[in-house]
């Protein structure tokens, strides 16, 4: 058949989504590809929101969004609904020149007014005709249909039954056991199993009223229940001119709620019983002869029973393609029916007839064996409730190019299975010339495929082809019913504040991806050693707070333990001592509840033997962090299910207890004192000797703001500085040109200290004065709010020593865990005790002088905690060439391939070098860098830096950005210069006309990327010509709110925000984030989520808002490609390029400099009066004394009152209802 002609071209709309959208896709591009079909179809997906970066929109020729009908939602409608809507769709198919519809399953596949409308504009439904839709679809009607075709039906009601005594009726006639069935159900819904008459007459009602709800018809009827039947069914397909053939039967008795898990082909039921499958397949082609069943897809099922004997009964007939047909197309090589039914649909509308395949290649049932398994986001355990969430790693690759391996998905790492649509992920079909064999190949795939996210049924599947009555052909319908699966895992009954899944030692990317993993990593560890784990092994870590209980649910017998602060362990309602190895049974409950007063510290941490093998590494750590790795990216949440390794104990461990001896288990005091190197900017330059000595003479108060980003210190009201500004850097004294940061570093944000932890940024603009020693970090996990820390100053030598003291610590806890050796007292006994002699250090390691005449310029080394030095290079000022020079001293270090130094994190006029103080020590170091910086040329002009120039479209003034300062006005500060317009403020702060000529400056000149880092690899930019290098200030306070793809600028500074996120950039713009969490898309990988590197240049194109959605839109879909010319960067080009507009530069900095004096000025008023009308907004009377009669409410930690939902003269009825909500932690608490 010629399809070649231009009459014959073809445009196909896939009214579905899902698998069963890429499966039709699919075949409808390769049916355009073939030599003999050139371009003969094109293809148009539909979608709603949800799905607009599902495959079947990108796979398709074009993809139209189903808004008009998303639109038309009335209240509590789902947005799968719009997939319903028949007029939406069809009106697209009018817009579109559509010439052919293909329904799939599901949605409007079978229902006959739609495929009429269809029809009647003149386009080819790929179904059956919708007289036959809808006399097949009214199953009572069927009954009648099938049974004037002499096929036998199950006994039951002629009619449907409206009356309790019309079915009683029926039910003394046929027998019970009785099924109602809604005559317009299907998908497993609208049947209900009644035992006897007392049940009916208690059901029918119900039923009725559930029907009508459900397919908008409440007609029922009853048929006999047969609890241990077997359902077949048999594939057909009719020319429409009264010739229909059968592909054999395939068998789908594997049911849960009535709904098909496994199905199989040829059925072991039939060839248990010779000579059934001819009858059933002779009865399904003469039904469908009888109704003139014209070109496509028809699906006959049968009910076989068997005692003695094997009968088999009509049951319904399926009228579209179902969603096991692949198991079919599997036993017959070459068949495929979506194919089969566009050329059928093609030559009917030409007038011509294909000749269906002759009946007897398709008779012989024992050639191939297949079998299908569908794989669902949904626990089993939980009687197979669905499992909305992302799939954070998905693995189907397996076996590739296997002719007897099929998998038809619609999935990949980061999809979204949301609640909306049915949990179907993807179906696996695996064929061989026998059954045995299918199941051995099936098993070893199984094992091999790796969906990990929300739960999902594939150790389930695993149980099932395992089973031996599967295994031996006999599971009927019933088989479910009593086929007992339990997983391996537990169940959250209650996330306490918060709980975590983190491993040990995190993430060791940079580039602003945090490092995340434990907190106190010591009490981690002994929780992996007490239960047998190495201590990199993935773990829980836990806060508690009163009445706010960590809960859980084991479904095996596991080993655990808890260890952290002192609080309630009980197991069964048992209580069980912490910091030892414990047994939780199968079905047992392990609740974590804190004391209500009376004991400091802040985190608990919960190991299980074997960890959580389901929960996927994200670049290299399974450490939760900022919605990324982890469990879902998140706390965990009551209901999730996580699965375990094999933690059940060996031997007599059962009985046995072992445990951390208590003179080794750490105390955790209300007052602290931590231990600090100096620097790397607690010196004169920054920090005059009274502010010196007044802030390592502070005791301070942990801040209920503090969290696994930072831990927020109250103490001082200024601190004394050294400096009146940040010069280049900012206008407030802490503030410096980017620099990096290190895990530990206490920075200093305007006048508060914030101790950078876990989630902490990596490079920022202020400074840092001292480093935690990493033989104290474990210390800052158990910093509760309310406490207080005293910084003690130590030297680089006694940090190493306090190091080797925690190593030995836990070697104690090994051998006591072990061997039950007591810990002996010494000075690793009480971690927390141990103090060092206080030794203050110039964090100056080396100064090297600006060279005179030569143009090489000043370098200072400062230490950076135990395993980092930053290196400095001429004065606080952006300036290409010390840029230049940072990059030049990188490349030449790492050409030296020296032992222990590590990555590097570069910045405006820095670097980071970390290494690895185990390795190499800091001396060693500091001389590596310092010959390396010897090396070096005094002047940077001759030299040149490969790199790329990289196209982003940008949105100037956009509307989102707008937004998020709308936002802050409303619920931050109302009144600031930089409002109500950052854009204004730019234009204001550096002289400049207007808005426009300020935005023209930001686009009018490539940016430079001087680093990368903060969070998630934001990347850092500059402006390559200086005439466009605007200036602002941050908004403070920062914003809790940024778009993703917000550009910014803060000092000379520009950024672009890599996801939703707090800020306080002066926004101008919106484009496409240099951050793609999943790696999609030709310009990112999973292992380089990241775009930007230094020395890239970015170019930005305006676009307007529209393109910019259908842009992000793509980009999220992985369809975006940046594009990308490679470009060099020379330095003696850019120098001679400044020399020739120095004049220019010079007058516009005046202007500039003149403008921002203006606004600081005006900026300091406007400052002035929102921080007192703060102050007198902010007063509250505080209450010493309780007014008799009232009951005093208890706050579980310390915090801050956030809302006060409670009111006066409130009666207060249970426990339940919420009078205060506290903030801590950045987490609310009811």
């Amino acid at each position: 058949m010629s399809l070649s002609s231009p009459s014959s071209k073809h445009k196909l709309l896939i009214a579905n989504r899902g698998e069963i959208a890429v499966r039709i896709l699919r075949t409808a591009i390769s049916f355009s590809q073939t030599p003999e079909r050139p371009n003969t179809i094109s293809t148009v997906a539909v979608y709603t929101p949800t799905d607009a970066l599902s495959p079947h929109v990108s796979l398709a020729n074009e993809a139209v969004s189903l808004s008009r009908a998303v639109d038309q939602l009335g209240p509590g409608q789902s947005e799968g609904n719009a997939y319903l809507n028949a007029k939406a769709i069809l009106e697209i198919c009018k817009e579109h020149g559509v010439t052919m519809v293909h329904p799939g399953y599901g949605f409007l596949s079978e229902n006959a007014e739609f495929a009429k409308m269809i029809g009647e504009e003149g386009i080819i439904w790929l179904g059956p005709k919708h007289d036959v839709i809808r006399d097949m679809g009214i199953k009572h009607e069927a009954r009648r249909i099938a049974l004037r075709a002499g096929i036998p039906v199950v006994p039951g009601s002629e009619e449907c039954v409206d009356s309790v005594e019309r079915a009683v009726e029926v039910a003394k006639r046929v027998g019970f056991p009785m099924i109602l069935k809604a005559t317009a159900g299907g998908g497993g819904m609208g049947m209900v199993v009644c035992e006897n008459e007392e049940e009916l007459e208690a059901k029918l009602g119900n039923t009725i009223e559930r029907a009508k709800t459900l397919f908008g018809d409440g007609r029922v009827f009853l048929e006999r229940y047969f609890s241990a039947a077997r359902h077949i069914e048999v594939q057909v397909f009719g020319d429409g001119q009264g010739k229909v053939i059968h592909f054999g039967e395939r068998e789908c008795s594997v049911q849960r709620r009535h709904q098909k898990v496994l199905e199989e082909s040829p059925s072991p039921f039939c060839l248990a019983n010779p000579g059934l499958r001819d009858k059933i397949c002779e009865a399904a082609v003469r039904l469908c002869e009888s109704i003139n069943v014209c070109w496509t897809t028809q699906e006959l099922s049968n009910s076989s029973w068997t005692r003695k004997t094997a009968q088999f009964f009509f049951l319904e007939m399926n009228t579209r393609i179902q969603v096991e047909h692949p198991v079919t197309e599997a036993v017959h090589l070459n068949l495929d029916l979506v194919r089969m039914m566009i050329e059928h649909g093609i030559a009917e509308r030409a007038g011509r007839t294909v000749k269906l395949p002759l009946q007897p290649s398709f008779d012989d049932p024992n050639s191939l064996h297949a079998i299908e398994v569908r794989i669902y986001s949904e626990n089993p355990f939980e009687n197979f409730n669905p499992s909305p969430g992302v799939l954070q790693h998905v693995e189907l690759d397996i076996e590739k190019d296997a002719p007897w391996l099929r998998i038809d998905s619609w999935i990949s790492t980061g999809t979204t299975i949301t609640p909306f649509y049915d949990p179907l992920l993807c179906k696996v079909i695996v064929s061989d010339t026998s059954r045995e064999a299918v199941l051995g190949k099936l098993e070893k795939v199984l094992e091999k495929v790796k969906i990990q996210g929300p739960p999902n049924n594939v150790e389930f599947l695993l149980s099932l082809v395992r089973n031996e009555v599967f295994r031996d052909g006999k599971a009927n319908t019933k088989f479910l019913d009593s086929f007992k699966f339990v997983p391996q895992s537990f169940t959250v009954v209650s996330g306490g504040l918060e709980s975590t899944v983190q491993d040990y030692p995190g993430r060791s990317v940079g580039l602003g991806i945090p490092p995340s993993g434990p907190m106190d990593s010591l009490a981690f560890r002994a929780a992996n050693i007490l239960v047998g784990n190495p201590h990199t092994t993935e773990g829980i870590e836990i806060i508690v707070v009163p009445n706010v209980d960590f809960e859980a649910v084991f479904h095996t017998t596991s080993v655990v333990a808890v260890t952290g602060r002192e609080l309630e362990v009980k197991i069964d309602d048992k209580v069980v001592d912490t910091w030892t190895h414990l047994v939780v049974p199968s079905g047992g409950r392990l609740l974590i509840r804190a004391p209500q007063s009376g004991t400091s510290g802040l985190r608990n941490y919960l190991a299980v033997r074997g960890g959580f093998p389901s929960i996927p590494k994200y670049l290299g750590s399974k450490s939760t962090s900022m919605g990324l790795g982890g469990y879902q990216g998140r706390s965990l949440l009551r209901g999730d299910e996580i699965a375990l390794g094999d933690s059940q104990p060996i031997g007599a461990e059962e009985k046995e207890h072992w445990r951390v001896p208590q003179e080794l288990v750490p105390d955790y005091p209300a007052e602290w004192v931590v231990h600090v190197l100096d620097g790397p900017q607690d010196d004169k330059e920054y920090l005059s000797p009274e502010g010196n000595a007044e802030f390592y003479g502070t005791a301070w108060k942990v801040s209920a703001s503090s969290n696994r980003m930072g831990i927020r210190l109250e103490g001082l009201d200024s601190i004394k500085w050294a400096r009146k500004n940040g010069g280049e850097g900012g206008s407030h004294p802490s503030n410096i040109l980017d620099n990096g940061y290190v895990l530990g570093a206490l920075n200093i944000n305007g006048d508060t200290p914030v101790i950078l932890t876990n989630e902490g940024p990596d490079m920022g603009g202020y400074i840092c004065f001292c480093t935690v020693a990493v033989g104290d970090r474990w210390k800052l996990g158990q910093l509760s709010p309310g406490q207080y820390v005293r910084f003690k100053r130590i030297s680089w030598h006694q940090s190493r020593r306090l190091s080797e003291n925690c190593d030995e610590w836990l070697s104690q806890v090994v051998r006591s865990a072990k061997n039950q050796e007591r810990g002996a007292e010494s000075s690793v006994a009480k971690l927390s005790r141990v103090e060092l002699d206080e030794t203050p250090q110039d964090p100056r390691l080396l100064e090297i002088s600006q060279g005179a005449g030569s143009g090489r310029p000043r370098a200072v080394f400062r230490q950076a905690g135990d395993g980092a030095i930053l290196v400095e290079y001429g004065p606080m000022t952006l300036d290409f060439n010390l840029r230049a020079r940072i990059h030049a001293l990188e490349t030449l270090i790492k050409s030296k391939n020296i032992t222990g130094i590590g990555t590097f994190c570069p910045c405006i006029r820095s670097t980071v070098c970390h290494f690895d103080p185990l390795v190499v020590s800091q001396q060693g170091v500091l001389r590596a860098l310092m010959e390396a910086d010897n090396e070096l040329p005094h002047q940077m002009t001759d030299m040149e830096f490969p790199g790329r120039r990289i196209t982003f479209p940008i949105v100037l003034n956009d509307k989102w950005s707008r937004d998020a300062i709308f936002r802050y006005m409303k619920s931050t500060r109302s009144e600031a210069s930089y409002l109500p317009s950052n854009v204004e403020y730019l234009a204001k702060n550096n002289g400049l006309e207007d808005a426009n000529e300020a935005l023209a400056k930001l686009v009018g000149s490539d940016w430079f990327v001087f680093g990368v880092g903060f969070y998630l690899a934001c990347p850092f930019l500059v402006p390559v010509d200086p005439r466009c290098r605007l200036v602002g200030q941050k908004m403070n306070p920062s914003r809790t709110y940024t778009p993703r793809g917000a550009i910014g600028i803060a000092g000379v500074v520009a950024a672009i925000y890599p996801v939703e996120s707090p800020g306080g950039y002066m926004l101008y713009g919106r484009t496409l984030p240099a951050w793609q969490t999943w790696g999609r898309g030709k310009d990112f990988t999973k292992d380089q989520p990241w775009l930007l590197q230094p020395f890239d240049q970015v170019h930005f194109e305006p676009i307007n808002e529209e393109a910019y959605v259908e842009l992000e839109q793509a980009f999220d879909a992985g369809r975006h490609t940046f594009p990308t010319e490679s470009v060099t960067f020379s330095m003696k080009e850019y120098t001679s390029f400044v020399e020739s507009i120095r004049e220019q530069v010079a007058t516009f900095k005046k202007v500039q400099a003149d403008a921002v004096a203006i606004e600081e000025r005006r900026e300091e008023e406007l400052l002035k009066k929102w921080l007192s009308g703060k102050r007198t907004s902010g007063n509250q009377k505080e209450v010493d004394e309780v007014t008799a009669g009232s009951t005093p409410v208890l706050s579980p930690l310390m915090a801050s009152v956030w809302k006060i939902p409670a009111s006066k003269e409130r009666v207060i009825k249970t426990a339940d209802e919420i009078l205060v909500v506290l903030e801590a932690m950045k987490t609310e608490i009811q």
